[in-house]
């Protein structure tokens, strides 16, 4: 099976109050378990910082089913999320969230002129580079903006490479580019993506930090 049609069959199931697993299975060959569940939920521990960060228009990358996009709009914030999953669209829409099905390193509305942009969920590890990812959006932000990430915690392996995604049943999606990048690691990434590490925060055993243009 793609990538794409393993996520949107296990988030589709999410989204529907079905049980669902998924599990990444990085360059070496471990497995991470994640929690489609989670993602479907209206809020996480952790989450009031990062929303409270996002006091202007915002783009939410790998938006997934909505979570973060729909907060920052009922809290009354321009907000838009983007994600390449038709399942994940699908759910965000009907929750209320303004969503596109968009992919990041293609063309976005507001490029450029965005005050927030929010990485959050693992969404660092977009396309497997993310220092090509953070210039993609340290593109997509103003002069002036603010891009909130979220790490993996101090002391994980940073990697880049060849992952897959198993469903519940274990069947493999194709191989598709996947990183992760640890808190202790983000300072260097940064500096070769030409932004500046402003703050650094946890909450709920979650590590995130914000960046602006260097």
């Amino acid at each position: 099976m793609t990538t794409a049609a393993v996520f949107d069959e296990v988030i589709a199931r999410a989204g529907a109050g079905l049980p669902a697993e998924l599990t990444i299975t990085d360059d070496r060959g471990t497995g991470h378990p994640v929690d489609p569940a989670a993602w479907c939920r209206g809020h996480l521990p952790g989450d009031r910082g990062l929303l409270a960060r996002c006091a202007g228009p915002t783009l939410d990358v790998g938006c997934g089913p909505g979570r973060l996009t729909g907060a920052l709009n009922r809290l009354g914030n321009p907000a838009l999320g983007i994600d390449v999953s038709a399942a994940a669209v699908r759910i965000a829409r009907a929750r209320g969230a303004t969503v596109l099905r968009r992919d990041v390193f293609g063309p976005l509305p507001g490029q450029g002129r965005w005050r927030h942009l929010l990485l959050a969920d693992g969404n660092i590890g977009i396309g497997g580079d993310p220092e090509a990812l953070l210039r993609r959006c340290r593109d997509l932000i103003a002069a002036d903006g603010r891009l909130h990430v979220e790490l993996a915690r101090p002391g994980t392996r940073s990697w880049a490479g060849d992952a897959r995604l198993h469903d519940e049943t274990g069947r493999p999606g194709a191989p598709f580019r996947w990183a992760q990048l640890a808190a202790d690691d983000l300072a260097a990434t940064a500096d070769a993506s030409a932004l500046h590490v402003l703050a650094e925060w946890t909450e709920a055993d979650r590590w995130f930090a914000t960046l602006t243009p260097a």
